[in-house]
């Protein structure tokens, strides 16, 4: 019930873009807190919502939010600018709790995990996603990962202003456009 209407609040945002700001300051993220920050829940349809983000003129990230059987999962979608998949793509989690109606945890999932040690990013197999929504006030992305060995714990989370909403970006890189949809 809650990832039910977790869900259905995201689709309400469905279309419209906003602007963030970074709430952590780890200074691996200090480049990207410096750029404009933009989410546009661009695309809703049937079980899936995309979210594409934003930082600054780098169009790679799209958040991929997707209902299944027992709750949510969010994947990562990353692209080139030729719109060619990143080799680090579609790596998330599903839900493992039911979360709240305004925030769901994500714990990375072991596909995510061998593609994390194939690529040399073993670092990241203990990552867990946060995406929360408060109704019409905030959506915030976040990542946490817990110390282990000589890796210090990892933080990081952006927030958007729900209030305050901004024009549409253009589409994320690989992004099926209407004019190339139309054309086939």
């Amino acid at each position: 019930m809650s990832a039910s209407a977790f869900f259905t609040g995201l689709l309400a945002l469905c279309g419209q873009a906003f602007e963030g700001r970074m709430t952590t300051n780890d200074p691996a993220d200090a480049a990207m807190g410096a750029q404009r920050l933009v989410m546009h829940v661009r695309e809703c349809k049937g079980d899936e919502i995309r979210i594409p983000f934003h930082v600054g003129a780098d169009r790679s990230r799209t958040w991929v939010v997707t209902r299944t059987a027992s709750g949510l999962r969010l994947k990562h979608d990353h692209r080139h600018d030729d719109g060619s998949s990143d080799v680090l793509t579609m790596y998330g989690g599903d839900t493992a709790a039911p979360g709240s109606a305004s925030r769901q945890d994500f714990p990375v999932d072991a596909e995510s995990i061998a593609l994390f040690i194939r690529e040399g990013r073993a670092v990241s197999t203990t990552n867990t996603w946060t995406i929360e929504h408060r109704k019409g006030r905030l959506f915030a992305y976040g990542l946490a990962r817990p110390a282990a060995g000589n890796n210090p714990a990892r933080r990081f989370r952006v927030e958007f202003d729900l209030t305050k909403p901004v024009p549409a970006p253009p589409a994320p890189w690989g992004a099926e456009t209407p004019a190339t949809a139309a054309a086939r």
